[in-house]
């Protein structure tokens, strides 16, 4: 067997795969995830854990009730998840989302444009963070002298998000 370094890097294919969360109320949690983001439910394991996809993928997003059920939101200040990642192909993608949020009068905490993407910002029912986000093309992604990614925190363009709903 070959050895490795310890200190060796991941290797740069790897991908985080799917999101597990724990959740209070499995059946509000999967109405949401169904009904407001489009999700669809693969499989359940009785009134205990739900598994959804984007597509026929065996989950992308599993929620369970095994250590939470009735459970409260974790308070402001402590540690647990910032928030997980929900990556569409494009902007037009995006788009469709942000007015899938808006046609449920979803609150929105946050909108932002990155640099290298762009970026809504919610809480599902259980206050978990979520990011649905589309990347900007790399090839139009900057880079400082020293080769660094540069990025940033701008509002987005909502108007000019919209936009590409009429394309």
């Amino acid at each position: 067997m070959k050895k490795t370094k310890s200190n060796e890097p991941i290797h740069p294919k790897t991908v985080v795969g799917h999101v597990h969360l724990k959740v209070a109320d499995l059946e509000r949690s999967v109405k949401f995830y169904t009904k407001v983001l489009g999700f669809k439910v693969m499989t359940r394991y009785g009134v205990q854990a739900a598994f959804l996809s984007a597509d026929s993928y065996h989950h992308h997003i599993g929620l369970n009730t095994w250590e939470s059920l009735g459970g409260k939101q974790p308070p402001q200040g402590s540690t647990g998840l910032y928030h997980f990642a929900i990556l569409v192909p494009n902007r037009k993608e995006l788009a469709k989302m942000f007015k899938k949020l808006m046609d449920h009068n979803y609150p929105i905490e946050g909108a932002s444009d990155h640099g290298v993407s762009e970026a809504i910002y919610l809480k599902d029912p259980d206050g978990n963070g979520i990011e649905i986000y589309a990347d900007r093309p790399r090839k139009k992604w900057k880079y400082d002298s020293k080769g660094n990614l540069i990025m940033c925190t701008k509002r987005i363009d909502i108007e000019d998000l919209m936009k590409e709903l009429e394309k």
